[in-house]
């Protein structure tokens, strides 16, 4: 049966409170920037951390002890690498990118657009989005270090 009354159900449900109670109480403490997605590390922190409550949650073969210690050890381990990247000037650059022109002056910049991994089409697009309606009005389209397109009009 789907839904079980017994012991299992509600073992599975008090296991899932507990871990979201825990996962909540530790970003508390370990500030806003824990799910601040700025880069590509802070996208797999994010993903990472409700991978492990989901399994917390889903599995029983993983200790409820086991998956609170490893939320614990991902926040931990996103507090230590962007301490460090603020106050290490290589290992910022190490872990951080720079946001990319890819579109200015009216055209599309080609290499950035190449080394982007990016086509035209895209950043057309991105253009449209907020409804501009012509090129001409635009005067940068940015490839943001989350993965994310700026459009700044002129």
């Amino acid at each position: 049966m789907i839904f079980e009354h017994g012991r299992a159900s509600h073992a599975f449900c008090l296991r899932g409170v507990v871990a979201c109670l825990c996962l909540v109480l530790m970003l508390r403490i370990s500030g806003k920037r824990t799910l601040l997605k700025l880069n590509a590390f802070d996208l797999v922190v994010t993903v990472a951390l409700v991978s492990v409550l989901a399994t917390v949650i889903l599995s029983r073969s993983v200790p409820l002890v086991d998956g609170i210690a490893a939320l614990a050890l991902l926040i931990a381990l996103q507090f230590v690498i962007t301490w460090m990247s603020v106050r290490v000037g290589w290992f910022g650059d190490l872990v951080k990118s720079e946001p990319t022109v890819v579109f200015s002056k009216g055209a599309c910049i080609r290499s950035e657009l190449r080394k982007q991994r990016l086509t035209e089409g895209e950043i057309l697009a991105a253009i449209r989005s907020p409804g501009h309606r012509s090129e001409q009005m635009i005067d940068a389209v940015i490839l943001e270090t989350d993965g994310s397109l700026s459009v700044l009009t002129k």
